[in-house]
């Protein structure tokens, strides 16, 4: 736990600046490494001791500032990228400082400006990796001619003139790959997108009618299985099966057209009068299924009469004032009883209304 508590105030909880702070421990590695071979050229007499010194104070302190920089980036609202570009410039500073004092191992140096270049391609958009890529060669190339005019013979003209070119060629191709794998990340994100887009898509097509946007059949009955895991008593939960009087008269006389906004009306009539805790599905053609968890048989007659007020009044255009009624079958689960036990009895009741004369609630 202390452990985990050190590394939640190191990191914070945000997982945008955690991939940060993995990008920034990255570079730390390839500081220390690079630390260490500075350290064994001053060893050796291939780099001088002051200079060098001074190079890894620097580092160090640049390091830790970038440490807190990152910490404190959603405080002062700093981008991913522009402390990406802002690391790389302080590290192609270092790079080039230590070209300078490296001696005859300096063209090794040059790796490590290439290698933050690539690492640009992680957060850097890639106008900006390639500004990086020329004002690296701007920079060095300024370094290495000011070298060979103060100290030409240990910075010979021409070892220093191919040396440019070869880190030219390493730093274009670099940027040029960088640009590309940017390209192809944003569009592997552009993918996901619409992956993710289709996926909720499907899944809101696969629980929900789409005429009239309840529950379909298949969803239902894994709310049902939820609701009976939930309750291994009854506890008063009701079922109600309810279908449209005289549908097929409509679809008949008025057309199917007519029939879908039936349908559809009575979906937001019978949806106005339901509680938080209920759920409507269309259990087929004109049949509904309302489950009523928790409820007493009494309240969930008052549920059923409040939705048939609502669809009496209901407006549907085109079927010159018909009124819209609909039959339901009302059961009370029973302790223990599996739902479609309940939901036969409430069929059962259903067929009673209907013989009964339709338009009215019986009770199982």
């Amino acid at each position: 736990m202390p452990l985990r508590r050190l590394a939640l105030f190191l990191c914070g909880s945000d997982p945008g600046l955690r991939r940060m702070l993995q990008y920034w421990a990255a570079t730390c590695v390839l500081y220390v490494a690079c630390i260490l071979l500075l350290l064994a050229q001053v060893a050796e007499g291939m780099a001088d001791p002051a200079a060098s010194y001074r190079l890894i104070g620097w580092g160090a302190c640049g390091t830790l500032a970038f440490y807190l920089l990152i910490r404190a980036s959603g405080r002062l609202r700093l981008a991913p990228d522009q402390l990406a570009v802002s690391q790389a410039v302080f590290s192609l500073a270092c790079c080039m400082a230590a070209y300078a004092i490296s001696g005859p191992l300096r063209a090794a140096v040059l790796v490590m400006a290439v290698l933050t270049i690539v690492f640009c391609m992680f957060a850097a958009r890639p106008r900006q990796t390639l500004l990086l890529a020329a004002g690296t060669l701007v920079a060095m190339g300024a370094t290495m001619y000011w070298l060979q005019a103060r100290d030409p013979l240990r910075h010979p003209p021409m070892v220093e003139a191919i040396t440019f070119g070869y880190l030219a060629g390493a730093l274009l191709a670099t940027a040029v790959l960088s640009v590309e794998m940017s390209k192809l990340r944003a569009r592997l994100k552009q993918k996901r997108r619409e992956l993710t887009e289709a996926l909720d898509t499907i899944r809101v097509l696969a629980t929900v009618d789409e005429l009239t946007s309840l529950v379909n059949r298949r969803r239902m009955h894994e709310v049902l299985a939820a609701e009976e895991r939930r309750q291994a008593e009854g506890r008063g939960t009701c079922i109600a099966l309810l279908d449209i009087d005289y549908f097929k008269q409509v679809n008949d006389q008025y057309g199917h057209a007519a029939g879908d906004a039936v349908l559809r009306s009575f979906s937001q009539a019978a949806r106005a009068s339901l509680r938080a805790n209920d759920v409507l599905a269309r259990w087929g053609g004109e049949e509904f299924l309302l489950l009523l968890p928790d409820t007493a048989p009494e309240d969930a007659r008052m549920v059923l009469e409040r939705m048939a007020e609502r669809v009496h009044t209901m407006p549907i255009e085109g079927l010159q004032g018909r009124r819209i009624s609909f039959s339901a079958g009302l059961a009370t689960r029973r302790d223990g009883e599996p739902f479609a036990e309940a939901i036969h009895r409430a069929d059962k009741a259903l067929y009673a209304a209907k013989q009964a004369g339709r338009d009215r609630i019986m009770v199982a």
